[in-house]
C-alpha cells in the first residue's frame, strides 16, 4: 500500500515549500530549523524542498546545480528521490551532480561517496553523465582539478549567478561537516574552493573537500541531522559558547542564501 504523503504548503517564500502541519520547536540555531517527529518525516519535507528548488532555479537559469553529501544519513533521501512519486518531477536532464566531498578511496570501495550516490542516484534518475562531476582522488591535484572543473561549469551562468543552487551537508558527532574536520588547517581557508585534507583518526585520513568559501556562496543549504547521538552536538552549536574551529558546522554562514537545518525529535533532543 501506498503510505500517503503529508500535505504541502507554499510560503511566503517564493518556490519554498513546508509541511503543512504544526511544527515541532527545535533548538535556537543559525538559520531556519524544522524538526519532524521522524526521519522518515523530516524526508518528505526535505525531498519536496529539493524539487520546489530544482523547479525554480531550471525556469530562472536554465540548469540546477547540487552538491550531495555521502555517509548512511542522508541515504533514505536519495533513495526516496527515485522511488517516490511526488519526486520525478526533480528535473535530472538539467541538473548537474556535485559532490561536498570525497575519501580518497578507488570509486569501488564501499567508502567511495561516488559509488553511494551512483547506485543511489545516477543509474536510475536518467542524468547525464556528462552532468555527474565526481572527484578523481587519485590524482595529485585533484582538488586542483575539481575547482577548475567547479569554475568552468559555472561560468556558463549568468554573472552573479555562478554557485551552487542546493547543498546538502550533514553533521559529524565531533560537529565536523563535509570533511572539514575540527582545527583542520581547511577551516581557514578563505580563497580555495576545494582543498585536500589529512583527518586524523578518519577512516580514511585522505580527503578532497569543499570549503566554507564554496559552500557559503550556495543559494540554499541544506543540513541533515537525525538520531540521539547527534543531540549534544546540536545542543553545542545552539549554546554558542564555541567557535567553528571547535565544531566546524558552526562556519557554515551562506553569504546570500538560506540556511535550513532539517532534525528528526531525536537529533532535536525532543525525545528521550
Amino acid at each position: 500500500m501506498k503510505r500517503p504523503r503529508p500535505n504541502i504548503a507554499r510560503t511566503e517564500t517564493a518556490d519554498t515549500y513546508d509541511l503543512a502541519e504544526p511544527r515541532l520547536i527545535g533548538p535556537p540555531l543559525p538559520g531556519k530549523v524544522i524538526v519532524a517527529e521522524t526521519a522518515e518525516g523530516l524526508i518528505d519535507g526535505l525531498s519536496a524542498e529539493m524539487v520546489a528548488q530544482a523547479q525554480a532555479c531550471v525556469r530562472q537559469f536554465g540548469d540546477f546545480h547540487l552538491a550531495l553529501s555521502g555517509g548512511s544519513t542522508p541515504q533514505p533521501l536519495y533513495e526516496r528521490l527515485m522511488y517516490d512519486p511526488n519526486c520525478r518531477s526533480l528535473p535530472w536532464a538539467r541538473t548537474h551532480l556535485w559532490f561536498v566531498d570525497e575519501r580518497s578511496v578507488p570509486f569501488d570501495d564501499e567508502r567511495s561517496n561516488y559509488r553511494m550516490i551512483k547506485e543511489t542516484i545516477v543509474d536510475h534518475s536518467g542524468i547525464p553523465r556528462e552532468q555527474v562531476h565526481p572527484i578523481f582522488t587519485d590524482s595529485d591535484s585533484a582538488d586542483i582539478d575539481y575547482e577548475n572543473q567547479l569554475r568552468e561549469v559555472m561560468q556558463r551562468r549568468e554573472q552573479g549567478q555562478d554557485r551552487l543552487d542546493f547543498v546538502l551537508l550533514g553533521m559529524g558527532d565531533d560537529g565536523h561537516t563535509a570533511s572539514l574536520f575540527p582545527f583542520s588547517e581547511a577551516l581557514r581557508e578563505t580563497q580555495r574552493l576545494v582543498c585536500c585534507i589529512a583527518a586524523q583518526g578518519a577512516d580514511p585520513p585522505q580527503r578532497v573537500t569543499m570549503t566554507f568559501p564554496l559552500i557559503n556562496a550556495a543559494r540554499m543549504i541544506a543540513v541533515l541531522v537525525t538520531g540521539s547521538a547527534k543531540a549534544p552536538t546540536i545542543q553545542r552549536v545552539a549554546a554558542g559558547e564555541e567557535s567553528f574551529q571547535e565544531l566546524p558546522i558552526k562556519g557554515v554562514r551562506p553569504v546570500a542564501g538560506e540556511l535550513r537545518w532539517y532534525l528528526d525529535a531525536e537529533a532535536a533532543s525532543l525525545e528521550g
